[in-house]
């Protein structure tokens, strides 16, 4: 056989490269530009932040100087800093403490109007103070000089607090939202048909199967969100929009002109309800397969035998519970025969066993995904109810404040957890309630049913987050998914208008009917009585 010549090589090689490029998926880096909430909210976030870092894309983060979980230094991304009088943490350890006071003291009408209060009191200042820090930005030159130069292709925001919409507006760039709460409580009912009579407000406990008092009570704590929106949120942000926004705006008509919703909830959770083509459910997109444990909590695990363990936590806001009621829990862990994982900042409780393990944080995904887990006390957050669904393992919740009773009520209804409201609990509820979710099958059982239907998706959520992001970059925005309903006025929305046209009209019908009617019946008596004559 003879040698390949030179320029056969170089041709083969040639249109190999060629074949290699056009068979690889293009990998542009967008520009993105992130306003985040802080707490547990910045968690979901960072997930999705760290797959986008990934992909490429370049991001730059705005954060407060005192940010309670936001790192000013990242390998994810720069910062962008706002000088904040008070840290968002200041407010929730204070909430927090008069939420569990007034809890334990009872249920009442003075209880609920004074938790009602607290929390309205609570929002305001939050969203007052977030408000200030939007004008920085705002009114910093060098700043908005900055940002327009930077050539964003997008504004990636979560709004429960809506300095990012504001500022999307004002920058006029494409708005994606990572999203289940709004400024005045769940995204869907701002964006999506929401019929009070069988979508559940949240705060008000209830499902999608009501009664007629049930109804009357959805109606009611309706009317508390559209008040807290109006009232309370509303006028700090709508001073902003009618200075800064040309034509001026609020915070309602900006969320419903988001490109795409990336909606943190999806339908093996939730209750079915109608939605919109740019909410995109994402549900469960931080979840992940297990991880190997370090070897201590590993050893520790695996010591349990077949009781198993029992797992812990009341999420990143609660560190420790009044000593009274950890020390009712302790007691309860203490006779158990499975050992114990508890993730408690505050004082030892006097009653703790050797069988119970008091950590300042756990590998929460890892440990649900262990196969000696069996069942984890929670709080009811989100991320925790997510996780929990992900990996099969049945919930006994102990709901503190926000969406958590009704995150854990939806799990609940499902067979799959069960509730302990906090002003409730004590050494007999809770061995109960942990005894019932161990030893009755059927809460495994229906846990592990959510987890196989949460699994079984034609395509990941991360993905599925990942290419709506991209897609809006792609694309410039996503203004075809948008319904045009948002700026019909309410008459119009639901055809009260034609409903009066119509109404009108056959009621001008019948009347000209009935008119010519007794016309025509007039007539005949004149003639008659004429003829008579």
């Amino acid at each position: 056989m003879g040698t390949t010549p030179l320029y056969r090589v170089c041709e083969i090689f040639a249109f190999l490269s060629v074949s290699l490029i056009s068979i690889t998926p293009p990998c542009d880096g967008g520009n993105i530009l992130v306003f985040p909430v802080d707490g547990s909210h910045w968690i979901n976030m960072k997930i999705l932040l760290e797959e986008l870092h990934a992909k490429g894309h370049n991001i730059t983060v705005i954060r407060a100087t005192n940010s309670w979980y936001i790192p000013e230094k990242s390998p994810l991304y720069t910062s962008i800093n706002l000088e904040m009088d008070q840290s968002i943490a200041t407010f929730f350890d204070v909430f927090l403490q008069d939420q569990i006071k007034t809890q334990r003291e009872g249920a009442s009408a003075l209880t609920f109007i004074k938790l009602i209060k607290n929390f309205l009191s609570m929002i305001f200042e939050v969203h007052a103070m977030w408000s200030d820090a939007l004008v920085q930005i705002l009114e910093d030159e060098k700043m908005i000089k900055s940002l327009m130069d930077s050539k964003y292709d997008l504004v990636l925001t979560d709004p429960g607090i809506a300095p990012g919409v504001i500022l999307a507006k004002y920058l006029k760039l494409p708005l994606v939202l990572n999203v289940r709460w709004i400024t005045s409580g769940e995204g869907h009912f701002v964006i999506a048909p929401s019929p009070l009579s069988y979508i559940p407000v949240p705060g008000s406990g209830l499902t999608d199967k009501m009664d007629f008092i049930q109804r009357i009570k959805n109606m009611f704590f309706y009317s508390i969100i559209v008040f807290q929106q109006q009232f309370i949120v509303g006028p700090s942000y709508d001073v902003l929009c009618d200075k800064y926004i040309e034509g001026g705006c609020d915070i309602i008509s900006l969320l419903q002109e988001a490109d795409i919703w990336l909606f943190r909830s999806d339908f093996v959770f939730d209750f079915p309800r109608p939605t919109m083509p740019n909410v995109i459910y994402i549900g469960g997109f931080q979840c992940k397969p297990a991880q190997p444990l370090p070897a201590d909590l590993e050893e520790f695990v695996q010591s349990s035998g077949d009781h198993g363990v029992i797992i812990m936590t009341l999420g990143t806001l609660v560190n420790a519970l009044p000593i009274e009621i950890a020390d009712e829990i302790a007691s309860v862990f203490a006779e158990l025969p499975q050992k114990v994982i508890w993730r408690h900042k505050g004082e030892r409780p006097s009653t703790l066993g050797n069988n119970t393990l008091i950590v300042d944080w756990m590998p929460q995904k890892d440990l649900l995904g262990h196969p000696q887990t069996k069942v984890f006390v929670a709080h009811g957050g989100t991320n925790g109810v997510q996780e929990a669904i992900y990996h099969g393992v049945p919930v006994l919740g102990i709901p503190v404040f926000f969406d958590q009773y009704d995150n854990l009520l939806r799990l609940q209804e499902r067979g799959a957890g069960k509730i302990i409201q906090l002003g409730d609990v004590n050494s007999h509820s809770f061995e109960q309630g942990i005894k019932d979710v161990l030893h009755q099958d059927s809460y495994r059982e229906n846990m592990q049913r959510l987890s196989r239907l949460h699994r079984d998706q034609p395509m990941a959520p991360m993905d599925q987050g990942i290419f709506w992001v991209e897609y809006v970059m792609r694309h410039k925005g996503a203004p075809h998914l948008r319904t045009e309903s948002y700026k019909m006025p309410w008459y119009s929305y639901y055809c009260l208008d034609v409903l009066l046209v119509l109404l009108t009209a056959v009621t001008v019908l019948l009347i000209s009917t009935l008119a010519i009617f007794r016309f025509l019946c007039c007539r005949s008596r004149r003639k008659i009585k004429t003829k008579q004559h």
